[in-house]
């Protein structure tokens, strides 16, 4: 647990720096989503609309994190695995770097297959490549490093979101009718949201009192 207190203190000092944005983007688009609701009568299905609030609060974060100039290394490297085989294998570093990125693309390849329906490896590669190739570029024109590993790697990470998109989508095909209905999504989806809150605020409890 050690070696992942850098990856830790990453997802804290970015949730710490980027509230107030996420607070006002929730506000508005919770807002505007139960108006609608109300005023054209539609059918509120709390699953559906708190999994699409996750996955703008993704992308908010992904933003920030990919383009923020705060605590970020400049340069270039056009070598393939020439910086990710510099750390030793389950090293601080590795876990930070290589982890890391990885990690960091698993919800985008979720929320990307999810959207597109991808089924195939080559539904997702397109998308995660130009996505993170151009973060690459616009982190050297703001002045930080431009790394091919990064690349490899998130497109690594939004692969394997491809592939537990999938064999979520074939557990789901195998549960019984029973498990299948609105009822049971919204009780795993306020788990979630009380998992979050949790999470949260120790974070803030610890961290920020």
């Amino acid at each position: 647990m050690e070696n992942l207190s850098p990856f830790f203190n990453t997802l804290e000092w970015v949730v710490k720096n980027t509230w107030p944005m996420l607070a006002l983007f929730i506000a508005i688009i919770c807002v505007v989503r139960i108006s609608s609701s109300i005023i054209n009568h539609e059918k509120f299905v709390f699953y559906k609309d708190f999994y699409s609030l996750l996955a703008i609060i993704y992308f908010l974060l992904l933003y920030y994190l990919l383009l923020s100039t705060e605590k970020a290394a400049s340069g270039v490297n056009l070598t393939p695995f020439k910086e990710m085989t510099r750390y030793r294998v389950g090293s601080t570093l590795f876990v930070y770097n290589v982890i890391g990125n990885i990690a960091l693309f698993i919800p985008y390849g979720y929320f990307i297959s999810d959207t597109l329906k991808a089924k195939k490896v080559h539904h997702i590669l397109i998308p995660a490549l130009i996505t993170s190739l151009t973060a690459e570029i616009i982190q050297y024109k703001i002045g930080r490093a431009f790394d091919v590993d990064d690349v490899i790697l998130n497109v690594a990470g939004a692969i394997i979101g491809l592939l537990i998109y999938i064999s979520i989508q074939k557990i789901k095909d195998k549960l019984p009718p029973f498990l299948k209905n609105n009822i049971f999504y919204n009780i795993l989806a306020i788990i979630v949201l009380i998992i979050i809150v949790c999470c949260i605020g120790k974070s803030f409890a610890i961290g920020w009192m």
